[in-house]
């Protein structure tokens, strides 16, 4: 008789735009409780990012309690050396699911960079653990990461600051309270500079499930993608950092709940089409 490995598949990846509701009503935290496929599955949540640490934690462990969480880990990593602890890396290797809050996305990487928790929260990922993440925590899943520039005119050569990420996603940059901050320009002057990154403009209280080649829209707002893979024309490699930038032939996308995405082909999937092709946002991975 054959025998075959059963090769774990990787956890859900969710990406959150900031803001996210945290009250009974909970929508996207409680599909993120869901998409771990247990009844009481135990939440180790990441405050990195935040000044306020306890405060963040606190609230979180509130509506995790609340939705059935059968426990609320605390990893208080200030340091590098909390980065290496073993205490912290063993509650990663308990946790079913991951939570990465906001705050600054650069004091996730610069803190979490290389560490053993970053390593075994990848290892987690890859045995089948839901990664999520809001604001500065969800701008951190990808390879490149955007940490800066002004939403007001980041249309400009060099405006946009970006730097290595989790690398848990790849081609796409993320981009949080997208809608509400106005970042449109942040995420065209990328598209301008690497038009093989898609980019993902994810609004408060909306969140993305990346799947496979696959992103699926979810939540209360909207996701907004821009995609620069047919520009036919721009400056950038022509200018002076501060100048200018002129782009052409970008295509945008806004995605609400039940819409979906295709890397493959780059293209729109609507409700229908996902339900036919059992892609729609799963509750659980088998």
């Amino acid at each position: 008789m054959n025998m075959q490995l059963q090769v774990p598949r990787p956890g859900p990846l969710v990406a959150i735009g900031g803001a996210e509701d945290r009250s009974q009503e909970a929508a996207i935290l409680s599909r993120v409780m869901n998409f771990s496929g247990g009844e009481a599955p135990v939440v180790a949540v990441i405050t990195t990012a935040s000044s306020i640490p306890q405060e963040v934690f606190d609230s979180y462990k509130d509506v995790f309690s609340m939705l059935g969480a059968a426990e609320v880990l605390d990893l208080r990593i200030r340091d590098r050396i909390d980065a290496a602890a073993p205490e912290f890396v063993a509650m990663i290797k308990r946790a079913d699911v991951i939570f990465i809050s906001g705050g600054d996305q650069m004091r996730l990487t610069s803190i979490l960079g290389g560490s053993p928790v970053l390593h075994a929260l990848r290892r987690r990922h890859q045995e089948g653990a839901v990664i999520a993440g809001t604001s500065a925590g969800a701008a951190c899943q990808s390879t490149t990461m955007v940490y800066g520039g002004a939403a007001t005119d980041s249309l400009r050569k060099g405006a946009v600051k970006m730097a290595a990420g989790f690398g848990l996603v790849d081609g796409v940059i993320i981009d949080t309270h997208f809608l509400e901050r106005g970042r449109f320009s942040r995420l065209m002057e990328v598209g301008a500079t690497n038009p093989e990154f898609l980019g993902v403009g994810i609004g408060e209280d909306a969140a993305v499930l990346f799947d496979k080649n696959t992103i699926l829209a979810f939540g209360p707002g909207h996701v907004i993608l821009v995609d620069s893979s047919d520009v036919t024309s721009s400056n950038v490699f022509e200018l002076d950092d501060g100048e200018a930038v002129s782009v052409l032939n970008v295509r945008m996308h806004a995605l609400v709940d039940g819409y979906g995405y295709s890397l493959s082909d780059r293209r729109v999937l609507g409700p229908e089409e996902l339900k036919a092709t059992s892609l729609e946002p799963r509750i659980a991975y088998t």
